[in-house]
């Protein structure tokens, strides 16, 4: 395990690529001994040959992907094999998604019967945002290193102290969102071993895929929580089949509207 600590990314204060993907929001997720090949087919996408670099990475996402469209979640994701703690792990990286890009879904599949980490940033005010699985499992999550989840949410706690996470149990905190995310940087290398830099992500050798929009989830239930101003609370759970059976009654009660 390495010794690094926030003060190690300082890099990312001055990086214009990096700086650039906490601007648009981003995910990136390591995998422990599986290519990049078989990365991005465990994410259903299409492939799009390779690219040279960080930069034409992103020329692509723009091309492809309408990045006012926000309707729109598919991506494009670069991977290529960099080497760490038990031989080699393959970074998987998308930018402009908000940090949405690299699903739960998909990192369950990545860890099954091994391990996989993601870093991510929501673009605006970024966050520390963390999740670490194995053999399946989320076993810790954050978005800022303080308020933990997942199976065994305190189980890296003397690494990320050692890191340079900020623990203080404060929502509103004072903290430069840049030192965080310099800390979940450097708790990332000393769980994986891959030491990330500017050069790397600017001058890797990607395999490129088109990641496909989520399809639509069925819903079953609504529910309306509303308190007013006098803190009078209406509270209603509505279902799908109650909505189905009154729409064509509300439809028959309306008056008619004759043309001018």
């Amino acid at each position: 395990m390495t010794s690094v600590t926030a003060d190690d990314y300082a890099w990312i204060r001055s990086s214009r690529l990096f700086g650039n993907a906490l601007d648009c929001g981003y995910s990136m997720a390591l995998v422990r001994g599986v290519p990049p090949e078989e990365v991005l087919r465990a994410m259903g996408a299409e492939p799009r040959g390779t690219c040279a670099g960080a930069e034409e990475l992103t020329e692509l996402q723009d091309e492809l992907c309408d990045p006012t469209d926000y309707s729109d979640d598919s991506f494009l994701a670069g991977a290529f094999t960099v080497p760490g703690e038990d031989g080699d792990w393959t970074l998987v990286w998308e930018i402009a998604r908000g940090g949405t890009g690299i699903r739960p879904r998909f990192m369950e599949a990545f860890s099954a019967g091994g391990r996989a980490v993601t870093h991510f940033s929501n673009g605006g005010k970024p966050l520390a945002g963390f999740s670490w699985y194995e053999d399946g499992e989320l076993r810790t999550t954050f978005d800022g290193p303080a308020f933990r989840d997942g199976s065994t949410p305190d189980a890296l706690l003397p690494m990320m102290r050692e890191a340079g996470c900020d623990l203080s149990d404060v929502e509103d905190s004072t903290s430069d969102p840049l030192d965080d995310k310099a800390a979940v940087l450097a708790l990332t290398e000393r769980f994986t071993g891959v030491r990330l830099t500017e050069e790397v992500l600017r001058d890797a050798h990607y395999r490129v895929g088109l990641v496909p929009e989520e399809p639509a989830e069925e819903w079953t239930a609504a529910v309306v929580d509303i308190t007013d101003a006098h803190g009078e609370r209406f509270y209603r759970k509505v279902t799908r089949a109650q909505v189905e059976e009154a729409t064509p009654r509300a439809r028959a009660g309306r008056p008619r509207i004759d043309p001018l």
